[in-house]
């Protein structure tokens, strides 16, 4: 049940949304999803271009309908003195605006921190970019995969010599919008606190960099001397540890451990290759990598099914799971009991399924009733409600072309 009827954790707090595509919608999305309410301004004539993105029915887009769920639709020509006007009223009654365009883009729009800080003091502004608001690359146009070629993540991918493989869906660019609400919501607990707003500068390449678990302080902390090295299907520096080839597919194991390692030679009847010095600890086993995957892989493929593999090593508690396609994934019990895998409707597209909403608060244990917005769908809610605009005025904007708005 909602706590001291607010509807989620974020409801009172308003932002006004400058983004669009994946890593800036992101944060915003989420915003929704926790009760603020979000409204998206969309540059005239077409607003959001994912409004084009596949796949499209009846001319929505589901891609655009994921990312926008629970936003308001202001459709505006920011160029227009009169939109110049209603950005700069909004601004001042919001809490967030969020932007990803490319560095300085909003600021030729005349609504860089500077610039709107003398409207609202207390405004939190949030900047999501590849590169960054500085530095040599900052102007360069950039997408997840560019940013994550430029941290170096993109290289650790592939098998020694070979070609490089990254990852076919949107991890930077959403986990980036990750990053930026994180920093919104402690700046929002700064500003409780003293009151101040600030500028918020979230980067692609920032995020990414910080996923290196090992190399960076390995390459550093030994002078250079130990380096990385690509081992495909298998991680590098554990083993057990990686993607090994069973009866039917591949089967990710974790088993690195000692005590796991030691469990999982019994599992396969191989007790004393627990004991056997060339595999008698994590490193040992990482220089003798690959007899450790040829005896995992003899008795995976001897197993009737990797069902039944998969049934043995959890029996086992060994960390262990298949490889699922997207679709046998978004059919997996524990996703779909956890409404990890979400099945939303859509007033164009009907009932179907999205990626769910990742934080859980006990509080606010249930899921928002959520739509995506038509193009300026809201421009006279957002008018008259927030700034006092009359029917006739809005009328008068949407007919000298300052305002737009389609059916659908």
């Amino acid at each position: 049940m909602p706590t001291n009827g607010r509807k989620h954790v974020l409801d009172g707090y308003k932002a006004l949304d400058f983004t669009q595509f994946v890593a800036g919608p992101t944060v915003t999305k989420m915003m929704a999803e926790m009760g603020a309410e979000v409204i998206k301004v969309e540059l005239a004539p077409d607003g959001d271009r994912s409004r084009g993105m596949p796949f499209l029915k009846n001319e929505r887009s589901g891609y655009f309908v994921q990312q926008n769920r629970g936003k308001l639709s202001l459709c505006l020509d920011p160029r227009s003195e009169a939109g110049k006007t209603i950005i700069r009223e909004l601004i001042a009654k919001v809490d967030v605006m969020v932007e990803n365009f490319a560095p300085g883009v909003i600021g030729r729009m005349g609504f860089d921190y500077n610039t709107v800080r003398k409207i609202n003091p207390k405004l939190i502004m949030c900047s999501v970019s590849t590169f960054g608001q500085d530095g040599p690359l900052a102007n360069d146009p950039g997408y997840d995969f560019i940013g994550q070629a430029y941290a170096g993540v993109t290289s650790l991918s592939g098998e020694e010599g070979g070609a490089h493989y990254p990852p076919m869906l949107a991890l930077g660019d959403v986990s980036t919008g990750v990053h930026g609400l994180a920093a919104i919501a402690c700046a929002l607990l700064h500003r409780e606190r003293s009151g101040e707003g600030q500028h918020l500068d979230i980067s692609l390449v920032d995020a990414y960099f910080s996923y290196h678990d090992v190399w960076v302080q390995t390459l550093s902390s030994s002078g250079g001397t130990v380096k990385p090295v690509r081992t495909g299907l298998h991680y590098s520096v554990l083993a057990p540890a990686g993607m090994f080839k069973g009866r039917e597919a591949y089967i990710l194991i974790f088993a690195w451990l000692d005590h796991h390692w030691i469990k999982l030679c019994e599992l396969m009847g191989r007790p004393e290759l627990g004991r056997d010095p060339r595999f008698i600890d994590n490193s040992s086993r990482v220089k003798n990598r690959v007899g450790v995957i040829e005896a995992i892989e003899i008795w995976l493929q001897s197993m009737p099914s990797d069902e039944a593999a998969i049934a043995a090593l959890r029996e086992a508690r060994l960390p262990c799971g298949p490889v699922l396609t997207v679709e046998k994934a978004m059919q997996h019990p524990h996703l779909v009991k956890r409404q990890t895998v979400q099945t939303v409707h859509d007033r164009i597209l009907g009932d179907f399924q999205i990626p769910g909403f990742p934080l859980r608060f006990s509080s606010f244990p249930g899921r928002l009733d959520l739509e995506a917005p038509f193009l300026g769908e809201h421009n006279e809610r957002i008018l008259s409600s927030l700034l006092g605009y009359s029917a006739d005025r809005v009328a008068r904007l949407t007919q000298e072309g300052v305002l737009r708005s389609l059916p659908r």
